[in-house]
């Protein structure tokens, strides 16, 4: 990956801690990218079990970025956050996690209010 890709990157999960942030008022940040596994998510934030990847890009292969989400998050919810330049972020979860998706936002959301 060349230097103009990873600053691409870390710009994407700049923004998208900032995101996360604002819409769940949680302390989010952007994970130390070393390899991939639960210790090196994409954004670190305080909303236990869930894995986020991201990827901002103008073209995205969805299943293979779902792959390695679930295969990154171990046994938390794998979420893959998606952003096209000057388009909205979307977040794509698999339907069976999103019940425990659902419910693991409102414990962190209830716990800071």
């Amino acid at each position: 990956m060349g230097a103009k890709s990873r600053r691409k990157g870390a710009v994407g999960e700049r923004e998208l801690a900032g995101e996360f942030s604002k819409l769940f008022g949680v302390e989010a940040r952007r994970g130390c990218q070393y390899h991939g596994g639960e210790e090196s998510p994409d954004i670190r934030h305080e909303i236990a079990g869930v894995h986020v990847e991201c990827k901002l890009t103008e073209s995205l292969s969805l299943y293979p970025a779902m792959q390695q989400a679930v295969r990154d998050a171990g046994e938390n919810v794998p979420i893959v956050c998606h952003r096209r330049n000057g388009k909205p972020w979307l977040a794509v979860v698999r339907l069976d996690d999103l019940p425990r998706l659902a419910e693991l936002i409102y414990l962190t959301m209830a716990e800071n209010a």
